[in-house]
């Protein structure tokens, strides 16, 4: 933890100046230009995009959780999963692979979790277009490789903040539910809607559309998890208020968006065929996640903490 430590100290001194313009100025010449520009593209529009749409089974884009920042372009956000400085931080070692991870593989397995799809397939246009868009918005920046986590110098210091919100959701009661509800209906159903649905310009939360499709991210994707999520959304939201939400308050929110319905996560089901997909560069080959689960991860009772279920 002491070299994460150090990592963040000695990368957030370099990157400071430039995080604060955002995107380089100008795009990189020739094909390569064209491939930034084309998974420029695609962050924005993943869902609907001819490159990407078939591995996507939601309605939400990259840029929903990769905020643009005040150049209006994917990942230059200052929040909690900017890509700033990401690309700078691979290979990094993934706990949850339990392998040494490219750039590539981090952004592929997005796609069955965050996307609820498929896995691109590996050293696919889409792939490689994503990355070397990631990787124009780390220009200049010193390569500071994370043999802890897959995560970019400047997500580390408010990632480990999820130590904290840990500790507050072991603690969680059906009490808190109802004050995440209520935060919810205050300050998110504006945008994202009561039945959190969400609308053409705000992402969707959990549910299913009139045709029963899912709208938003499953129960694998870093967002379902209770003590990550809250990172993002007290880094984040509300929009232009971003900061202003209390520990307890993320927390209890999160714990309400989260008690909701949204699907399961199967590993296999993600990924393509070898043959077509290409080598799955991970030591883990099964994995199943659940509401019931993420919440069980931290000793809760999803009925109890929904009120489904008396209170013994």
């Amino acid at each position: 933890m002491k070299e994460v430590a150090n990592i963040i100290a000695a990368v957030t001194v370099g990157i400071g100046f430039l995080c604060a313009e955002g995107a380089p100025k100008t795009y990189p010449g020739g094909k390569l230009g064209k491939m930034v520009k084309l998974g420029e593209d695609i962050l924005l529009h993943t869902n609907t995009h001819p490159l990407t749409k078939d591995f996507v089974g939601n309605k939400l884009t990259c840029v929903n959780c990769h905020l643009s920042g005040a150049d209006g372009k994917p990942g230059t956000g200052m929040g909690m999963s900017t890509l700033i400085g990401t690309a700078t931080a691979f290979p990094a070692f993934s706990g949850r692979e339990k392998t040494v991870q490219t750039l590539q593989d981090r952004a592929n397995n997005c796609f069955m979790r965050s996307m609820h799809g498929k896995r691109l397939i590996v050293d696919s246009e889409a792939s490689i277009a994503i990355a070397a868009y990631i990787t124009w918005l780390s220009t200049g920046l010193s390569i500071q490789m994370n043999d802890e986590y897959p995560i970019g110098p400047l997500n580390m210091k408010k990632f480990m903040q999820s130590d904290k919100f840990a500790l507050i959701q072991f603690n969680a009661t059906h009490q808190n539910y109802l004050k995440g509800q209520t935060i919810y209906k205050k300050k998110c159903a504006q945008c994202h809607g009561m039945d959190g649905a969400g609308n053409e310009e705000n992402p969707p939360l959990w549910g299913k559309d009139a045709n029963g499709q899912w709208l938003s991210y499953n129960t694998g994707a870093t967002m379902s998890k209770l003590d990550k999520a809250p990172v993002w959304i007290q880094s984040n939201m509300p929009l232009k208020e971003a900061g202003t939400l209390t520990d307890q308050e993320a927390a209890d929110v999160t714990l309400y968006i989260n008690a909701q319905e949204r699907a399961d996560f199967d590993l296999k089901k993600g990924l393509l065929p070898k043959e077509e997909m290409g080598h799955y560069n991970s030591a883990v080959l099964e994995e199943h996640q659940s509401v019931r689960k993420n919440f069980e991860n931290f000793d809760l009772d999803i009925d109890v903490i929904r009120g489904d279920k008396k209170i013994k």
